[in-house]
């Protein structure tokens, strides 16, 4: 089975925190490769919740070993508060968790400049949530950051950060009108943080290389979506990282010969959060109808969702970028109670058909959805662990997707619990797990 790459196929909340979650078993290392804490995985355990913001989901299973790479920037007042958590609950990381060395950290400052940014932008905001997570990646590709192995030496660590804060304070009083930041405060919390953090701290790259000469199996797992993806999203309304495949290689240090597989998840629907183009975007009752048999609000903000139909121009890209062997499709049951579902097919712009995704968000903001309505089911799938148990038009339409999407969909989540899937017969994904 090699390393397996899961990712979302569209705008990210797609139910990657229970898939990951449930492919774990099958796996030695999970591991987180980019994105940082505002983006949050649901996973339901035996009816308990859990809430994960940065440790990989697989922690929840006895004996995995959850894994943060580089390509995560790293808030440590919010890992150190989950980690917390995960204990009470009786979760227990020791031994089995590890933080890159080389991961970027998350200073107050950068929350603070970010929602200076924000607020300066008016209605042309992005729509971040504002815990740093951009301008820590303007830092390290800046060359400014300061990582996890400055920690390791407070004396460095000391003179490093009053470098960096005499520089974020002229930023925050020229443009923004703010007062100097409170250095002494800082050093304090992130020294105390170091010592917590210490025992986690490795070189990731190596770890994951001596895991995979023993023969381990690695599941990788990234944050948002797709349509997210800083390089191939829907640019500038995108996060600041690469949560496309490629971008796993690059955040944990493994070589691009070792992916073996990549999985894209996807919901049943689609659904946005924040700003940006959303071509097949719906309102009205039919949209929030959708948002509460999906509770489709965010995990860590309890932001409501954009709700619209699926996209499958939005996943024939998806496929194209990540290589995609195989498409999970989360939330079937939701649809259960539609007459009819409409399926966007294709795009047009100003009257002509598009053969491309575009790549301006203003082309986007104006592409008219071309929609194919698909007979809906009007019964129960909730639960469901039997293919064949899904009713013929439920299974009509999974069939129409793959086909649409050239690819095969090959698990189904039929529900929040870990238990509530179901594998297709004949599926890869099936004979892969089974590797």
């Amino acid at each position: 089975m090699g390393t397996v790459v899961v990712v979302g196929a569209q705008w990210g909340d797609e139910g990657k925190g229970k898939v990951v979650d449930y492919l774990a078993a099958h796996f030695d290392i999970i591991a987180r490769y980019q994105g940082g804490h505002n983006a949050g995985h649901t996973v339901i355990v035996d009816g308990r919740k859990f809430v994960l913001q940065l440790v990989p989901s697989g922690v929840l299973r006895p004996g995995k070993w959850a894994v943060i790479g580089s390509g995560v920037v790293l808030d440590p007042a919010a890992l150190l508060d989950e980690l917390k958590t995960l204990e009470a609950a009786g979760v227990s990381p020791q031994g089995r968790f590890f933080i890159s060395n080389r991961c970027h950290l998350i200073f107050p400052y950068h929350r603070e400049l970010e929602r200076a940014a924000e607020a300066a932008l008016g209605p042309q905001k992005i729509g971040t949530t504002a815990r740093g997570i951009g301008p820590t990646y303007e830092d390290k590709m800046g060359r400014r950051g300061l990582r996890a192995c400055d920690l390791l030496d407070p004396q460095r660590f000391q003179e490093k950060l009053r470098h960096v804060l005499k520089h974020k304070s002229a930023l925050a009083r020229a443009l923004y009108g703010k007062p100097d930041l409170d250095s002494a405060r800082v050093l304090e919390l992130y020294q105390g943080y170091a010592e917590r953090l210490r025992p986690y701290i490795v070189d990731v790259a190596r770890l994951l290389a001596e895991a995979r000469s023993a023969g381990k199996r690695i599941l990788c797992e990234g944050a948002q979506g797709t349509m997210l993806d800083v390089d191939h999203g829907t640019y500038p309304f995108v996060t600041s990282s690469n949560a496309t495949a490629g971008g796993a290689c690059a955040g944990l240090g493994l070589p691009p010969t070792a992916v073996t597989a990549v999985l894209g998840v996807t919901k049943a629907y689609a659904t946005r959060v924040g700003s940006g183009p959303f071509a097949a975007e719906i309102s009205g009752p039919q949209a929030d109808t959708l948002r509460e048999r999906g509770n489709e609000y965010g995990a860590v903000t309890g932001r409501p969702r954009r709700c619209g139909w699926l996209d499958l121009v939005t996943l024939r890209y998806s496929a194209l970028v990540n290589g995609i062997s195989s498409f999970i499709m989360t939330k079937l049951d939701v649809l259960d109670h539609l007459a009819e579902i409409p399926v966007c097919v294709g795009y047009r712009y100003k009257g002509t058909p598009v053969e491309e995704m575009p790549a301006e968000a203003e082309v986007l903001e104006q592409i008219e959805p071309v929609y194919d309505t698909r007979p809906g089911w009007q019964s129960a799938t909730r639960g469901f662990t039997d293919y064949n148990q899904l009713p013929q038009r439920a299974r009509d339409y999974l069939g129409f997707v793959a086909d649409q999407v050239e690819v095969e969909i090959g698990m189904i989540s039929t529900g929040p619990q870990r238990e509530e899937t179901l594998l297709p017969p004949n599926s890869r994904l099936a004979d892969l797990l089974k590797g």
